[in-house]
């Protein structure tokens, strides 16, 4: 069985293979290990096999022609130093390398040292320090000596005369840092040893100024249009400019259609080309006035300062003509998705501006994946409340999250404080949405709001409830769980039981239903008592304020039945869901204590036929 600590190994060099580039330190890593530790050997950067004899059959083409071969195809610096570490193993036969990088931010060099059998160290060298290292960097002198004990590794200390090359990377009259060599041959490859550090310096540099330059440029190489961080600024200008004039702004995103196909079929040469056409077509189409860039990898956006919603409609029909005459070889015809937000009819924010553009753009895809034609989409073609809207919403939100720190919760909170109510009927489609929303964080109660409200109304009529209470009743077991919106997904997903943390968090979702949801607004404010008060017990043994009896609301009491019936008869992680008879017996078990007696005997009557449309 293969080692742990291998397995290890092996994953540190396969996540620092494939790590993106920083150019203040490739070797710092927040997950680095502690200074003065190693990891077991890792035999595929090793030269276990190799002496330390001197080695007299040597070909140098050959080592020459391996190393050139490395540095052509590598992109990564820590990747790079790995291969050559292997290479000058198999080839040569070494003591140890180690790669020494300069972070100027901290004014230490960061050492990685791996030794003949693959083990890899990793020591931490302050510039200020009297040590042979800093002074072969701050000299950029390549110095030699046998003490291994400045590189601050105790499994080296205790041992003596080790023939060590530390040689600076030198580039354009700058040290980036050191690389070192040990081996026992006399300084047999001491001239292949400069080279190495001579193409390794060169190479790290440049790729500190191809960082440089792709972070500083405000051009897209592929289309030649802004960039994101560009066409951002743009935006913010435009904004601003609008506002202060009172005028009216369009933002219009282009996604094309199957691109991900055509990369996967044709190659991504293939895909950049098309992009690239697309992107002069619509250059070459759009009024002067407009602003153009690539908003991601298939998207161009397009900033219309001084537009109307039906001025950015035609223009965005006139591209998609003019794009619709665009063939291409194996492809035909492509078909396009766009979605438009407008300033200020939509938002006056730009954060929000991007977010409902996306929207429209991901209903335009929908549109277009039923008609099979191009699909123009605006925020005023929608009500946000539409299943497929709040899908659209979600997915965008979840993608850019992060990057924007946007919290779908919260932004569903707003959106329903928001909303202009003009009818019941309204108020019901806005507040089904909502819940079926927070049904969908958790995909054990899918469904489960709309059959809590179905088992309330019955419950309600059943009791001889007057017609607006049994309505209100309706709305708000519909509503019960809308404080789980506040709580996180992975209490609210645990498939096991809720440690008693867990299940502190989960007793707060009444009080935040209640407070957060319901009670800024006030056409709301009677229905807060059957969100914040249905998991009270008959005997005060429920939360979350231990409310007993006929302190609890009728309409509480009503909906805690029809909640603990659904969950009953539902499936769980843990359990299959109850049979409608085996639940029953449970509300009688309960009735007195957990729930009101009269309202389980009436149930228990009900019960029956309410499981045929479950």
């Amino acid at each position: 069985m293969e080692n742990n600590k291998t397995k290890d190994d092996n994953k540190l060099i396969n996540r620092m293979s494939n790590q993106d580039f920083k150019t203040s330190n490739p070797i710092d890593n927040p997950r680095i290990m502690p200074l003065n530790t190693r990891t077991s050997a890792n035999r595929l950067y090793s030269g276990y096999t190799h002496s330390n004899n001197k080695i007299t059959d040597i070909n140098y083409n050959e080592i020459i022609n391996t190393l050139n071969s490395t540095f052509i195809n590598q992109t990564d610096p820590i990747s790079l130093f790995y291969l050559i570490h292997n290479q000058v193993c198999s080839k040569i036969g070494i003591n140890f390398s180690a790669l020494g990088i300069y972070n100027q931010n901290s004014n230490y060099i960061n050492v990685k040292l791996i030794d003949k059998t693959g083990s890899s160290y990793n020591s931490m060298i302050m510039l200020n320090d009297d040590n042979v290292v800093a002074r072969a960097f701050e000299s950029k002198q390549i110095i030699t000596t046998t003490d291994s004990s400045y590189l601050k590794l105790n499994y080296l200390s205790n041992i003596s005369n080790l023939p060590t090359n530390i040689i600076p990377l030198n580039a354009l009259g700058e040290c980036l840092g050191v690389i070192i060599f040990s081996d026992n041959n006399n300084n047999q490859f001491f001239e292949i040893y400069k080279l190495i550090a001579n193409y390794f310096a060169i190479f790290y540099k440049n790729r500190q100024l191809t960082d440089l330059v792709d972070r500083n440029t405000d051009t897209d190489s592929l289309t030649g249009l802004s960039n994101h961080k560009k066409l951002q600024e743009d935006l913010a200008h435009e904004i601003t400019q609008c506002l202060n004039n009172d005028k009216q702004l369009a933002f219009c995103i282009f996604d094309i259609g199957n691109i991900s196909e055509i990369n996967n079929e044709l190659g991504h040469a293939k895909g950049d080309a098309v992009i690239k056409e697309v992107a002069k077509k619509i250059k070459k189409n759009v009024r002067n006035t407009d602003i153009l860039g690539r908003y991601g990898g298939d998207e161009i956006a397009i900033i219309m300062p001084d537009t109307s919603e039906e001025e950015a409609k035609y223009v965005c029909e006139f591209l998609l003509y003019n794009l619709s005459c665009t063939m291409f070889d194996d492809l035909g015809q492509l078909k396009f998705s766009c979605g438009i937000s407008l300033l200020p009819q939509s938002t006056n924010k730009q954060d929000k501006l991007t977010i409902l553009a996306e929207q429209a753009l991901y209903i335009s895809k929908s549109k277009r994946s039923q008609s099979g034609q191009s699909e123009i989409v605006s925020t005023n073609d929608f009500n946000f409340w539409d299943d497929e809207a709040l899908k659209c919403f979600a997915q965008v939100l979840t993608k850019k999250h992060a990057s924007i720190g946007v919290n779908i919760e919260e932004e569903l909170i707003k959106q329903f404080h928001n909303e202009k109510i003009i009818s019941n009927e309204h108020l019901l489609d806005v507040v089904s949405s909502l819940a079926n929303t927070i049904d969908a964080k958790d995909t054990y109660t899918k469904g489960h709001s709309a059959a809590v409200s179905r088992y309330s109304e019955a419950l309600a009529r059943a009791i001889n409830l007057p017609a607006n209470e049994v309505e209100r009743i309706k709305l708000g077991a519909l509503l019960h769980d809308i404080g789980k919106i506040g709580i996180p997904e992975h209490v609210l997903r645990k498939p096991t039981m809720l440690s008693d943390d867990e299940w502190s968090i989960m007793k707060q979702h009444p009080s935040i239903g209640a407070d957060k949801v319901l009670k800024p607004n006030k056409s709301l404010h009677d229905l807060i008592p059957m969100v914040k008060y249905h998991h009270e017990h008959i005997d005060g043994s429920g939360y979350p304020y231990g409310l007993k009896g006929d302190e609890i609301p009728l309409s509480a009491r009503i909906v805690a039945v029809a909640d603990a019936f659904h969950a009953l008869i539902s499936d769980r992680p843990y359990r299959k869901g109850l049979s409608v008879t085996k639940a029953c017996e449970i509300l009688k078990m309960g009735a007195g204590m957990q729930w009101d007696k009269e309202l389980v005997r009436q149930f228990i009557i009900i019960a029956p036929s309410l499981a045929t449309n479950i």
